[in-house]
């Protein structure tokens, strides 16, 4: 079977310029974890959850892990009013950053020729979850890894397995 079967056709996708806060609500509108990243060359890179979510970090968990003496117990309030400042100032900023700042690049595509089992060995070599799928230089679908397991569940019913 060929990706080009199993493939979404005409993705949803961002330029480098969009916002963080644009494809965040790209992938909550369309319910995917992922999209194109799209310049007038074509396909520079992709931009997932855990890109965005990567943009909240705040620090190392660790260095907040700590237990007061009696004489300390007064700081905690006035640690974590300062703590939540800075998780308040980074959420309030994050939406404005540009998608080409947090994308991952380059982008691993496929071809709409390759077979199913070639995307998901990609996928499983590369740990992704999608590929873009590139035709002469152009996208033209994406194919996630739910697609494949609902191909080859089609296929398998096809040939007469069991349902």
């Amino acid at each position: 079977m060929k990706v080009r079967e199993i493939m979404t056709v005409d993705p949803v996708t961002v330029s480098p310029e969009d916002t963080v806060r644009r494809a965040a609500s790209l992938l909550r509108r369309h319910n995917v974890s992922g999209l194109p990243v799209v310049d007038e060359n074509g396909v520079v890179g992709m931009v997932t959850e855990a890109d965005i979510l990567a943009l909240l970090k705040t620090g190392d968990l660790s260095s907040d892990l700590w237990l007061p003496s009696p004489l300390e117990f007064i700081e905690v309030p006035i640690r974590e009013a300062i703590n939540w400042e800075k998780t308040r100032a980074a959420l309030s900023d994050v939406g404005e950053v540009k998608v080409r700042r947090v994308m991952t690049m380059p982008a691993i595509v496929i071809s709409p020729e390759e077979e199913i089992d070639r995307a998901a060995a990609v996928m499983l070599k590369e740990g992704i979850a999608r590929l873009p799928v590139v035709e002469n230089g152009r996208l033209i679908g994406i194919v996630a890894r739910r697609d494949i397991v609902q191909g080859l569940g089609a296929s398998f019913t096809e040939e007469g397995g069991a349902e």
